[in-house]
């Protein structure tokens, strides 16, 4: 399985939402031009997110988005799925239809990699990679 931009940008977005959302909210102007992603796109990305219940917008002047939860209740495995869908490296189910599923042999490897990525994901919280980001910041201005 490849993460797609999407779940890339999501979970960026949403870093710089945790990382500013104490000042109010996070407008998509200021995201884009901070991570040099398409305003359009985040538009997108955020109607998946607000749907999901991970974040709330705020209409009007000086509005935007903020964290529906807090940012060490949320993970990135919350946010991949929120926008990707399951974590899954490969579909074996094909819609409920596997005419292999009784003697594939690499069944059980697919899933435990599957299992390994979404462990992974949901062990890394929102709050450890706003974290990251901003000792990153403090590193670059020293």
């Amino acid at each position: 399985m490849r993460l797609s931009t999407k779940g890339q940008y999501a979970v960026r977005a949403l870093v710089v939402v945790a990382m500013h959302g104490d000042s109010g909210p996070v407008s998509l102007r200021f995201i884009a031009e901070r991570e040099d992603i398409s305003e359009q796109y985040l538009e997108q990305i955020f109607m998946d997110l607000k749907k999901a219940g991970l974040v709330t917008g705020i209409r009007g002047a000086g509005g935007g988005y903020i964290l529906a939860k807090s940012p060490t209740e949320m993970t990135s495995g919350d946010i991949v799925r929120a926008v990707e869908g399951p974590i899954k490296i490969v579909d074996c189910e094909h819609n409920g239809i596997c005419e292999r599923v009784h003697v594939c042999v690499t069944r059980e490897l697919w899933s435990r990699v599957s299992a390994s990525m979404s462990e992974v994901l949901d062990a890394t919280t929102l709050a450890y990679l706003a974290s990251c980001a901003t000792e990153k910041i403090r590193q670059e201005v020293r």
